[in-house]
């Protein structure tokens, strides 16, 4: 339902993108959101409304949110920089524990992971902070949230409708509708 309210929302016309979702979730170790997989197959990774990344896969590091795991990983477990992690107070997941996965930002340094705890498979809440603040949990589904800060300009801090942009979005890789 939430998918379908994002796609109507910004009027764009799903792509119908392929994705082995199953050699993704593997190297994760854990499943993905299924309103994930649905809003990368309608949208593929890019922007909406000028400024919330939306990452995919395979659209560049910027979008690709499997590069940009591995590389927030390999920096969580950079020992030279002790026991500090730039997810405090939590960590970057790793396969077969429990972490953040990031899926968007935006241009004002907002972002936006999922907490994925491999013994709970399926359990998918959404974590954000708004320019490196406070953590925010929301128990809802991506899609939702997306929605959300598209179009409620009460959700707050992260509702960008009350800055008047349109619903719009822009593929990264140049896939268009």
């Amino acid at each position: 339902m939430w998918v379908e309210r994002v796609i109507e929302l910004t009027g764009w016309e799903p792509l119908g993108i392929s994705e082995d979702w199953a050699a993704v979730e593997e190297e994760l170790g854990a499943p993905l959101p299924a309103d994930y997989k649905k809003l990368y197959e309608a949208f593929g990774g890019g922007v909406f409304s000028e400024c919330v990344h939306f990452m995919g896969r395979d659209e560049g590091v910027t979008f690709d949110f499997l590069a940009q795991w591995r590389v927030s990983l390999a920096v969580d477990r950079d020992s030279g920089l002790g026991s500090v992690s730039a997810v405090e107070p939590y960590t970057i997941y790793a396969p077969g524990g429990t972490g953040l996965v990031p899926w968007g930002a935006t241009e004002w340094a907002d972002e936006y992971f999922w907490l994925i705890d491999a013994g709970r498979p399926g359990d998918h809440s959404v974590l954000a902070r708004a320019d490196g603040g406070t953590w925010r949990r929301y128990a809802m589904s991506t899609s939702e949230f997306l929605y959300r800060v598209l179009a409620d300009p009460a959700f707050l801090p992260f509702g960008i409708a009350r800055y008047g942009l349109d619903a719009t979005f822009e593929p990264a890789s140049g896939r268009d509708a």
